[in-house]
């Protein structure tokens, strides 16, 4: 045994055998199960059962020798079967280790992997029938991997741009990658997706949870799975349906072997990784749900109860269950994972899903929770890139700007006001009804401070701290944004009554897409400008951008804004580029290459709109314009009906960038804005289908380049588009 005077929690390889430790903390008796495979037993396995000593403050432990790497186990835990005081022991179920780092098997729903009769909710009685062979089993692994390690790459914030991609969506119709590494995690870090990466500027890929999950009884009934993979069945253990068909055959050894080696590639081609990480809850679905892991060790110390009789989960994150994070075991547990998939896999950092859970406390969401103090102390973990969804369902539950530092933020008021403005707004105005002006939208540009300057001291945090984003996983996509006014989730077979109402989208005319030749096709040149001005406010505005995977390329899910449990052609990536495709491919390119080449557009602090420190110019690092070049005033900034802008964001050395929005329906005259010593020289206009048509336009019209000319040079700005100069 160890001689750690705590054990460390898990079934890890150590001399010759495993130490195992588990805690289940009101049990009477654990047993660590091992598995084989038997042809002659009437459900193929075999098993031997040994006890466990215990408990020391609830923990269960033991050397166990002889077991090697690839041995299948679980455990098996007796105590009082009293549901309404909220204990749930049943020996006849096999649980799962929370801590294994590999799994083997399906979850089969039915009667035996329920600790419960069913139907027998009202009065639950115990179930006796074995679940060895209906429940996925643990499996010991080697976690040594021997390649030498690659240094992280260490992006900047400010320099940061976010890529959210599924595993498997990702490569499985990218015809470089070759046929049996589509869909893995080989395939992520296969030359011809990180070529794609690099090309399009993405420093950092963030990855939908590749934490192993099962899929909820309610899909499984309708022939679907849960594609995103927010059910989690393990903190520890790799997804292995993720693998390539060699890992999953050599073993969950070499599914870990895999995930490491996708890492240490991205790496080498200086891309950061951010895993997507579910502590908020777990796959066992509510009080009645399936009975796999959590829920038969020690559930009253795992999950948050309401606090009535009978005991009952209470549900914060709309999944069914919340896991409790004012019980220490739980903290550890998040923490335990973090630390193994930071320290041993190599990730630069996590995306906490309904991060709010995370830090609630006996009075609900606290920002100095023990949890969140853990992640700003702990040395393993506070120096990597921690972004939080900062919201759940429950009481209070939407908490944008209230995570302490170094933790960025999923930005929704950014999203909302960038679709409102050029989408909501405009379509609202095409029927003769108000929108909004200009206000919300350049406190977005500017990098929200009024969600993330309130810090001790003010505005520490800096604009970095606002993931901006308008589209995710979770939604639409860029070109259903332009395309459908309504939801079609018809595919997802809960009658179109999932997924949000609240697009905030325009189809500008006609629902969904437009047949070649057929009536209204005029509408699609408008469609694909309204992507670009989305697509440019994104990537220009302060802050750290994130796109969604495929958008860079126009990708549709034929407007299902709940994709979650389609695994197929909705969801994954095409990689077929019409025409109007490929420019589109060309302008984001462009955008952020504008992104990376000019200072002005990466900044860490928050602007104050003041003169920068040592210019000797005047000229502040903010400044708002009008049409007309004038200092907008307060009577501007609350009208409704003014719906263009000039924003000049001025870097430390002097670059400056100016930015000009028309969101009206009607074209403008602008008088190019102070803000530079010589002439603002045009970049980018988003009527432009391929940003080359903007240098070859000003070509034509100046004979000099693309110079527009200097400050206060009258220009002509199309309805709902945006201009881009430097100076």
């Amino acid at each position: 045994m160890s001689t750690r005077l705590t054990p460390r929690l898990g079934v890890h390889l150590a001399g010759d055998g495993v130490d195992v430790a588990v805690l289940a903390s009101h049990a009477t008796g654990v047993e660590l199960c091992l598995l084989d495979p038997d042809a002659g037993a009437d459900d193929g396995w075999a098993e031997r059962r040994t006890p466990l000593d215990g408990p020391v403050h609830g923990v269960w432990s033991a050397h166990v020798p002889g077991v090697r790497a690839g041995q299948h186990y679980g455990f098996r835990v007796h105590g009082s079967w009293d549901p309404a005081a909220g204990f749930r022991h049943n020996p006849a179920k096999l649980l799962f280790d929370p801590y294994a780092r590999g799994v083997e098997g399906e979850l089969v729903l039915g009667q035996s992997v329920h600790g419960h009769v069913l139907g027998s909710e009202s009065a639950p009685r115990a179930d006796h029938h074995d679940s060895r062979a209906a429940v996925p089993h643990a499996v010991v692994v080697d976690e040594r991997f021997d390649a030498p390690p690659v240094a992280r790459p260490a992006i900047p914030w400010e320099d940061t741009v976010v890529y959210e991609a599924h595993v498997r969506g990702l490569t499985m119709r990218l015809p470089e990658v070759p046929a049996h590494l589509r869909g893995t995690y080989a395939g992520v870090a296969h030359p011809a997706t990180v070529n794609h990466l690099k090309d399009l500027g993405v420093t950092t890929i963030e990855l939908l949870p590749i934490h192993a999950s099962v899929d909820e009884p309610h899909l499984v009934g309708s022939g679907l799975r849960n594609y995103w993979g927010y059910n989690t069945l393990g903190f520890f253990a790799p997804e292995p349906r993720y693998a390539t068909d060699g890992a999953r055959a050599a073993g969950p050894g070499a599914v870990l072997a895999e995930v490491k080696g996708m890492v240490r590639l991205l790496h080498e081609a200086g891309i950061e990784v951010l895993l997507d990480v579910v502590y908020n809850h777990t796959c066992e679905g509510g009080t009645n749900g399936p009975q796999v892991c959590w829920k038969g060790l020690d559930p009253t110390v795992y999950y948050m109860h309401t606090g009535g009789h009978p005991a009952t989960f209470a549900d914060v994150t709309g999944c069914g269950n919340s896991l409790d994070f004012r019980r220490p075991r739980v903290v550890q547990m998040a923490l335990d994972s973090l630390r193994y998939w930071a320290e041993d896999v190599g990730v630069d950092g996590f995306r906490f899903d309904l991060a709010v859970t995370l830090g609630r406390g006996d009075d609900g969401f606290d920002p100095n929770h023990p949890f969140l103090v853990a992640l700003q102390t702990d040395p393993a973990l506070n120096g990597l890139k921690l972004v939080a969804e900062p919201w759940d369902v429950g009481p209070g539950g939407w908490r944008t700007g209230g995570f302490p530092p170094p933790f960025a933020e999923w930005n929704d008021r950014f999203r909302d006001a960038v679709r409102r403005f050029w989408l909501a707004d405009p379509a609202a105005a095409a029927h003769g009804r108000p929108g909004h002006g200009v206000r919300d939208l350049a406190t977005r540009l500017a990098g929200s401070a009024d969600l993330f300057g309130h810090s001790d001291p003010p505005l520490a945090r800096g604009v970095v701290a606002s993931v901006n984003y308008v589209t995710a996983h979770d939604g639409f996509t860029l070109a259903d944004l332009v395309a459908y006014d309504h939801k079609h989730n018809q595919a997802n077979g809960e009658d179109n009554r999932d997924g949000t109402d609240n697009n905030l989208s325009w189809n500008h005319g006609i629902e969904g897409p437009v047949p070649s030749g057929s009536v209204g096709m005029e509408i699609l040149p408008l469609r694909r400008q309204s992507m670009r001005n989305v697509l440019a406010t994104l990537l220009l505005s302060a802050g750290t951008p994130m796109i969604t995977a495929g958008d860079e390329m126009g990708r549709t899910q034929h407007g299902n804004n709940n994709a979650y449990s389609q695994d197929n052609e909705i969801s994954w990536l095409s990689w077929d580029l019409s025409p109007w495709r490929r420019d589109l491919l060309a302008t984001t390119r462009h955008l952020m290459r504008l992104r990376r080449e000019h200072p002005a557009l990466r900044r860490r602090e928050f602007y104050t709109g003041r003169p920068r420190p040592g210019a000797d110019d005047g000229r502040p690092d903010l400044d708002w314009r009008t049409a007309d070049g004038a200092a907008f005033d307060h009577d501007r900034w609350h009208d409704p009906s003014v719906r263009t802008v000039q924003m000049i964001r001025t870097a430390p050395d002097g670059a400056a960038l100016l930015v000009v929005i028309n969101g009206s329906l009607d074209s403008t005259h602008v008088t190019l804005a102070d803000g530079t010593a010589g002439r603002w020289d045009l970049v980018w206009d988003s009527t432009a289908d391929h940003p080359g048509e903007v240098v070859e336009a000003a070509l034509e019209s100046n004979g000099n380049g693309p110079v527009e000319g200097p400050p206060g040079t009258v220009v002509g700005v199309d309805p709902l588009s945006m201009r881009v100069y430097t100076g």
